[in-house]
């Protein structure tokens, strides 16, 4: 999949409409020389599609390259299909996709410019890995493709011992390795945390800001004095998913008594889900193995895709009455 360079753009400050520039030069693990947006983060160079500017040009709006902030505009690229953890070439520079869209908490000045800025919805962010510079008609190729129907996990750790280095996360590659497995996910990211529940929450939205689809906590869902997983969970979801806690209860209660003691929960932060899991690996990959079957359907409906396959809603409304047909049911 290869596509063309038709602009680069930088600003000094954030928030701010960005400016075409001859050439800019991407420094490994910075981002774009001179630009606002360059730092040790995620998100140091940003990326739109010059067809998705076309269409607000015809909506009679007035733009110049890098009104909505875009560092690169690109034209020839399925953008669309690109996810997170796909790598870019950009002439010599490479970058790896970290997030597609954002979350704008405050209206600034592009919005205001522009009437509304698509740069939340179509927007795609990257950190450098390899430095370069680009210009107008640089090549652009896709070196690693992760589809973008994917389903996006992070896998966050939650231990203080292991987080100090005294013990070794076992649980976490577990998890990591199932998801992949079972539902051929791309593990985005993996970390390791220590029981803390301000840096549990802080960690937990960043995630679901980057468009995460699934994080699997692993640890601090006990009844010990360190044990804030939960805690630090449902400060930051907008709504919890009680079903989803019960069914790994009860599965692993047919295992051990002690599964009852299990605090974790389950939950929705705008469109990512955050599941709890126990610390141990036995435990981790047999809660998530008792649950996995519902996650798929779970991600595809915090997409938006909330009509089912056989949902006469998809169907053209016939213009005579539909004839009643009889309920069949199939018993497995």
């Amino acid at each position: 999949m290869t596509g063309t360079v038709r602009f680069v753009c930088t600003s000094k400050k954030k928030g701010m409409v960005k400016r075409p520039v001859e050439r800019i030069r991407l420094q490994e693990a910075h981002g774009v020389e001179g630009d606002a947006h360059a730092g040790p983060g995620h998100r140091q160079v940003s990326l739109l599609l010059e067809a998705d500017i076309d269409d607000q040009r015809a909506l009679g709006l007035e733009l110049e390259p890098g009104a909505f902030g875009e560092n690169i505009v690109v034209a020839g690229l399925e953008l669309a299909r690109v996810g997170i953890g796909s790598r870019l070439a950009i002439g010599e520079a490479e970058i790896e996709i970290t997030q597609i869209g954002k979350v704008c908490h405050d209206r600034c000045a592009i919005y205001y410019r522009t009437g509304d800025c698509i740069m939340p919805r179509l927007g795609v962010f990257g950190r450098v890995l390899k430095g370069g510079e680009a210009a107008a008609a640089t090549a652009v190729r896709v070196v690693e493709l992760v589809e973008r129907d994917r389903i996006q996990v992070a896998v966050v750790t939650c231990s203080d011992t292991c987080s100090r280095g005294e013990a070794t996360d076992t649980a976490g590659p577990a998890v990591a390795r199932l998801a992949e497995a079972r539902l051929d996910a791309h593990v985005a990211v993996t970390r390791i945390l220590p029981d803390k529940q301000e840096t549990l929450e802080h960690s937990l939205k960043g995630l679901a800001d980057r468009g995460i689809d699934l994080v699997l906590t692993c640890g601090g869902t006990g009844c010990g004095p360190r044990d804030v997983t939960p805690e630090a969970t449902l400060a930051v979801i907008d709504r919890q998913v009680p079903g989803l806690a019960e069914r790994m209860r009860a599965a692993s209660a047919e295992i051990t008594s002690h599964a009852w003691l299990s605090r974790a929960v389950a939950g929705i932060r705008r469109t990512t889900l955050i599941v709890n899991l126990p610390g141990s690996e036995r435990a981790a990959t047999e809660n998530l193995t008792a649950i996995l079957d519902t996650l798929p359907h779970a991600v595809r409906l915090l997409r938006g895709h909330t009509a089912h396959a056989d949902d006469p809603r998809r169907k053209q409304v016939a213009t005579a009455k539909p004839e009643a047909q009889p309920l069949k049911v199939v018993v497995r």
